[in-house]
C-alpha cells in the first residue's frame, strides 16, 4: 500500500519542501525541486544518494526517513556519521554497498556555537556531503525530542541531585547505539560501523568493547555502557589505527572532512560551559556556607551545583594553601573544602554491573585518567572497589569503568566512595 510522506527545511526565509508517495522501497511520485536527478521510481536507497541544494537535500532527508528500509544485503554495512574524518574514513572502507547514517540530536540553541557542534544540522550537511561525494546513501535521523528527554534531561536533574554526571555515558548507553542498531536493520545491512577508536574481543563467549591501539585517541572508556548484546551487530574498523593515519587516508581520498577540527565537550553544550547550560535550564543560585573539614565557616558558595569533587577554580575562598571541593551536604546546602589530600579514596561504591565473573580489575575512575588496580566485589546491581591506591576525586555520578588488560568486563555509575585513611 502506498503511503504518502512530507518532509520540509528552513533557514531564515528560505524554505524546501518535498513530498513523496512510497509503495515499500520504491518511490512512485516525488514532489521535489533543487535534487540532482527526478526521485520518481527510485529505490529509497537509491534516494538517499541523490546530491541536491543544502535546503532541498534536508526536506527530502526528512521524508526519507519516515519510511527508510531496504531490502537486507550480506555486504552492506550501516556507518553512523558525525561529519568528521573518523566516520568519513570508516564510510571510505565500508564500500560501495555502505549506508551512512547521522542522528540529529538537540542542541542547545541559546548556545553560543550550537551550530557547530556534533549532531548539529551544520554536521548533518558536512556528514551528508561526505557520503554524497562518495556516491553513498545518506539518512538523517532527526532524533532530537527522544535525546532531549532521555540525555538532556537527566543530566541537568543528576546536577540538580548533587551528582557530576557524564551524558556521553548515557548517550552510549541506553540511547544512540539502540537507534543506530535499528537503523541498521532496517537498512538491510548486515552490521553497524562507527568511527571510534575502540575494538571489540571476545572472552567466555561474551563479546566486550576493548581499547583501541592508539592510546592518545583510546574510546572504550565512552563505550563502556553498550550492552555486550548490541556488540554483535556492530563493528569498529579504526580500532587499530592511529589518529595521523586515519586523517592521512581520508586526505589521500580527498575527503574534505580529513580538515575539520574534533568535537571535544559534550554535544548539547555548544560550546558552552555546562555551568552557563544549567544556569540557562532554571537550576537555582541558593548561596550556602562553605566550610572546612572542621566545620569551620571559610566563605559563601553560589550553589553545589557549581562544584564537583576535586574542583580548585573557582571556590572562592582565600587561604595559605590551595583548597580543593571535597564533598557537598545537599541537606544543609553546604560545601566542604580541605586540601588535595583528603580527596584520597580507596573504596567506591557504583550502580552497575560486570559482564564476567572475576575479582581483579583495572578501574578508570573519570575520562583520561589513570586506572588503578582494584578489587571489586558484586553486590547485586552494585559493586564495590577496593582500590590498591588512594584516588583523587571519585565523584558521584561518574562512570567507574572496569579493565581486564583492555577488555571492559564492568561499568557503573559511582555512587560514593570513602576516604583513604
Amino acid at each position: 500500500m502506498a503511503v504518502e510522506v512530507v518532509g520540509d527545511s528552513a533557514r531564515g526565509e528560505e524554505f524546501a519542501f518535498a513530498r513523496l508517495l512510497v509503495d515499500g522501497e520504491r518511490i512512485l511520485e516525488a514532489d521535489t525541486t533543487g535534487m540532482a536527478r527526478p526521485l520518481t521510481g527510485l529505490t529509497l536507497l537509491e534516494a538517499a544518494a541523490v546530491p541536491g541544494e543544502t535546503l532541498a537535500a534536508d526536506a527530502v532527508a526528512n521524508a526519507l526517513a519516515q519510511v527508510f528500509t531496504a531490502s537486507p544485503v550480506p555486504t552492506r554495512v550501516a556507518v553512523a556519521m558525525s561529519g568528521g574524518v573518523d566516520s568519513a574514513v570508516a564510510l571510505l572502507r565500508a564500500g560501495p554497498d555502505a549506508v551512512a547514517v547521522t542522528l540529529r540530536l538537540w542542541a542547545d540553541p541559546r548556545a553560543r556555537s550550537s551550530d557547530r557542534v556534533c549532531c548539529s544540522p551544520a554536521a548533518v550537511i558536512a556528514a551528508r556531503e561526505t557520503a554524497h561525494a562518495l556516491g553513498r546513501p545518506h539518512v538523517t535521523l532527526d532524533l532530537r525530542a527522544p535525546f532531549r528527554a532521555t540525555v538532556v534531561d537527566p543530566f541537568v536533574e543528576a546536577y540538580r541531585a548533587g551528582e557530576t554526571p557524564n551524558p556521553c555515558m548515557r548517550c552510549n548507553g541506553s540511547f544512540r547505539f539502540d537507534a543506530l542498531v535499528a537503523f541498521a536493520e532496517r537498512a538491510g545491512a548486515s552490521r553497524l560501523w562507527t568511527g571510534h577508536y575502540a575494538r571489540i574481543v571476545e572472552r567466555n563467549g561474551v563479546r566486550l568493547v576493548a581499547r583501541g591501539r592508539d592510546p592518545l585517541k583510546d574510546q572504550s572508556y565512552m563505550l563502556a555502557t553498550v550492552a555486550p548484546e548490541l556488540l554483535d551487530r556492530i563493528a569498529f574498523p579504526l580500532g587499530d589505527d592511529t589518529k595521523e593515519a586515519v586523517r592521512a587516508e581520508a586526505e589521500a581520498a580527498g575527503l574534505a572532512a580529513a580538515r575539520r577540527p574534533e568535537s571535544q565537550e559534550a554535544c548539547f553544550l555548544g560550546g558552552d560551559d555546562y555551568r552557563a547550560f544549567l544556569a540557562r535550564e532554571g537550576i537555582s543560585e541558593s548561596p550556602g556556607v562553605i566550610t572546612d573539614e572542621t566545620g569551620a565557616e571559610v566563605g559563601i558558595h553560589q550553589g553545589l551545583w557549581r562544584y564537583t569533587p576535586g574542583q580548585r577554580r573557582g571556590i572562592g575562598v582565600a587561604a595559605p594553601r590551595p583548597l580543593y571541593a571535597l564533598r557537598t551536604d545537599r541537606a544543609t546546602n553546604t560545601l566542604v573544602v580541605g586540601p588535595r589530600s583528603s580527596l584520597a579514596t580507596t573504596t567506591v561504591h557504583a550502580r552497575g554491573h560486570l559482564h564476567l565473573p572475576i575479582t581483579r580489575v583495572a578501574a578508570q575512575l573519570r575520562h583520561r585518567s589513570r586506572p588503578v588496580a582494584a578489587t571489586v566485589e558484586q553486590d547485586g546491581d552494585r559493586f564495590i572497589l577496593h582500590l590498591d591506591e588512594p584516588f583523587d576525586s571519585a565523584a558521584p555520578g561518574q562512570q567507574a569503568v572496569l579493565y581486564d588488560d583492555d577488555a571492559v568486563v564492568g561499568s557503573g555509575v559511582i555512587v560514593s566512595s570513602v576516604e583513604a585513611r
